[in-house]
């Protein structure tokens, strides 16, 4: 079987994924944080709070790991849990004083963190990085409502 094409650029993808993982979360880590939790941080900074569906929809956490975050970073004290208010059978997760304080003191420092490997990259390869990205975002998701 001739190799296919596609498959070098899905590598050349997930490989770049891993090495930005790599690169953020060493420094997430020295927020004492797990990449997880510092997505959920991240998530509901200047937020009013979001539903665990929202959540799950806006972060990079499966639906079975993000209560496990949830409730650490609950007993830590940096969010809470309220029941929504236009719908009670939904819950809303939002940052606590602390948890506001650790996102205006971390998030910052971070996007500076991460700008330094994007500058490898002008506007313009950015932008076509982005719409290609996009692209391929909406074949995968047309190809999920087109199957059987």
């Amino acid at each position: 079987m001739a190799r296919e094409r596609y498959l070098r650029t899905l590598r050349s993808l997930a490989e770049c994924y891993h090495a930005f993982e790599r690169y953020s979360a060493a420094q997430v880590r020295g927020f004492g944080l797990t990449p997880p939790q510092f997505d959920i941080v991240a998530t509901l900074g200047n937020t009013p709070g979001m539903s665990f569906k929202e959540l799950g929809e806006k972060t990079l956490i499966t639906k079975g790991t993000l209560t496990g975050v949830i409730d650490r970073l609950e007993l830590r004290g940096l969010v809470k849990r309220a029941q929504s208010r236009s719908d009670g059978r939904s819950t809303i997760v939002r940052l606590t004083r602390k948890g506001e304080e650790l996102f205006a003191a971390i998030f910052p420092p971070h996007v500076a963190y991460l700008r330094v490997p994007f500058a490898a990259l002008d506007d313009a390869e950015l932008a076509h990085f982005e719409a290609l990205a996009e692209k391929l975002r909406a074949a995968f998701a047309s190809a999920i409502h087109d199957e059987p």
